[in-house]
């Protein structure tokens, strides 16, 4: 077995809530550092992406405190109010006055999540020479490259079939038996396509009616493909079908065997005013599902969710009240659901495996027209969640002074923070941002992520209390620490690039001279960190494998 497969075969073993180098790659561990052990599934961390369909008003999303009167200027048919009952939700009254947001006053769950710590707003992100085609630019957000490239792959779909690869025909597996991305709907978007063969994602609305579905159709699958276009359409289409089929009843038993939190109850309805057909909180059964799905067992290691709508050219307001109609639902929904989604992870010890980030393909133009709506513009926010974010503001407010014909332009790119994403949480190596093609991104990457994943960018300190021997080692080595402090202890091991190899609770440990002996026999040549640690003192040391 090669070096680059052992490190992936092995990543399975789970990362857990540590310090690594003085920065927590969990920000808030739970009270019980064993149970957070025995609960992370492979490589732990999990992505969820939540699409907003039909590009984003973002200036009625969030309101720019210190240019109000010039935003009420551009939009005064549709201005979220400034004063009133339902004015709009000061963000961070100690921000600085160029990021002196307000969020739109029917996201007070988003406002919670902020007040928690659990939420980073990234403002005016978009691509340069941004495409108004809704069709487009969703393809240049998912495919992770410039306006002007066509990428028959998503950065998404190239990230898994770097860690998994041999899609599908290796899988599932022992260390892999769930689907590698879940896309909670009836489609399938580029965002997981690897440039040949099927991509590495399947569409699932409701686990078990999708078993049910599977297994109510009993014909054999193809084996003779002509061979022209028509023929590899055909394979395709056998393959996607085979794939469902695998994965129809594993999906199932996780999905049964987990549950949501009775103390979290998920949104419903708008309670406002606006139209009969988005009343109904369509994001909130998604996210409900993928908690469901994660507290089962589940390793899915993306999610991709959606919820349309978001097209406002008219009516994107009520007449009579700026505050509530289309617009203010769908932000509702999103905001609402979001929180109770990760209330819910929260309560099911789940917390810190999980974040949450919203993407558009573009934002509205800063003026309104006389439809009581918006047309298509560049540069919008976006929000990232979860326990291990770093919260604040990203970025300024527009000044409505330098506009790309009538369009705010864009102040950080959209793969500054998907890069952030890859590297920083979900711990991609050199060789993964290589075939993302986020590499030129890397250093620019937005610091949204507090528990940065140990990685390439970042290597632990050695200690003085820890030493292994034989180091080099061939067969076998003994790990002996002087522990000065009596508490629960695990040991890690982590490649040089940062990839997690292994892991084991050592148990409760008093004050002393400690032994551990590991084997070595099976690992590939190279260098790795040796970690023995509790919530508060870690003890590292480097070990070389010769063959």
């Amino acid at each position: 077995m090669d070096r680059r497969k052992f490190i992936r075969t092995s990543a399975t073993a789970s990362a857990a809530p540590l310090v690594l180098g003085g920065v927590p790659v969990f920000a808030n561990p739970v009270n019980n550092l064993l149970t957070a052990w025995a609960a992370s599934s492979p490589n732990d961390r999990v992505m969820v992406i939540v699409q907003l369909h039909g590009g984003n008003d973002g200036l009625n999303t969030v309101i720019p405190i210190n240019n109000y009167g010039m935003y009420y200027n551009v939009r005064p048919n549709i201005a979220i109010p400034q004063n009133g009952a339902r004015k709009y939700i000061t963000l961070d009254n100690t921000l600085e006055d160029i990021r002196q947001v307000g969020l739109h006053t029917d996201m007070i769950g988003a406002k919670a999540l902020y007040d928690q710590g659990k939420m980073a707003l990234v403002q005016n992100v978009s691509y340069a020479n941004m495409n108004g085609s809704h069709f487009r630019s969703r393809d240049v957000w998912f495919m992770g490259g410039n306006y002007d490239e066509y990428l028959a792959s998503g950065w998404m779909g190239r990230y898994l079939d770097y860690y998994y690869p041999d899609y599908p025909d290796a899988y599932p597996n022992a260390e892999m038996p769930d689907p590698l991305a879940l896309e909670i709907g009836s489609g399938l978007s580029l965002a997981f396509h690897r440039g040949n063969g099927i991509p590495v994602s399947l569409g699932v609305q409701d686990p078990v009616a999708f078993y049910n579905l599977i297994n109510s159709v009993g014909t054999d699958p193809l084996n003779n493909f002509p061979d022209n276009y028509a023929g590899d359409e055909l394979r395709y289409i056998t393959e996607m079908e085979m794939q469902g089929n695998v994965y129809a009843s594993r999906l199932r038993d996780v999905f049964l065997a987990g549950a949501n939190s009775p103390s979290v109850v998920y949104p419903e309805m708008y309670p406002y005013l606006a139209p009969q057909g988005l009343l109904a909180n369509r994001l909130a059964p998604q996210l409900k599902i993928v908690a469901r799905l994660l507290s089962g067992g589940c390793k899915t290691k993306i999610f991709l969710c959606r919820i349309g709508g978001f097209d406002t050219h008219a009516n994107q307001v009520l007449q009579t009240d700026t505050t509530m109609g289309n617009h203010a639902a769908l932000l509702y929904h999103i905001s609402s659901a979001v929180k109770a989604f990760h209330d819910d992870l929260q309560a099911l010890g789940l917390g810190d495996k999980v974040v949450t980030a919203t993407i558009s393909e573009f934002g509205r133009r800063i003026n309104s027209n006389g439809s009581y709506g918006t047309d298509h513009g560049n540069a919008a926010p976006l929000f990232v969640f979860g326990n291990c974010v770093n919260p604040g503001v990203f970025g300024t407010n527009p000044s409505f002074t330098d506009l790309q014909a009538g369009n705010l332009p864009m102040q950080i790119d959209y793969r500054q923070v998907m890069a952030a994403l890859v590297v920083d949480w979900l711990g991609a190596d050199a060789g993964a941002m290589q075939q993302v093609a986020f590499n030129d991104w890397v250093d620019n990457r937005l610091d949204i992520i507090q528990c940065k994943w140990l990685g390439v960018h970042a290597q632990p300190p050695l200690s003085p209390s820890i030493s292994v021997k034989p180091n080099p080692a061939k067969v076998s080595a003994t790990v002996s620490v002087r522990i000065t402090e009596s508490n629960h202890y695990l040991l890690t091991v982590h490649s040089e690039g940062g990839t997690a190899v292994m892991q084991r609770a050592l148990g409760y440990f008093t004050p002393g001279m400690k032994q551990i002996d590991l084997d070595v026999t099976n690992w590939a040549s190279g260098v790795y960190y040796i970690s023995i640690l509790s919530k508060s003192i870690k003890y590292t040391e480097k070990l070389v494998v010769v063959r």
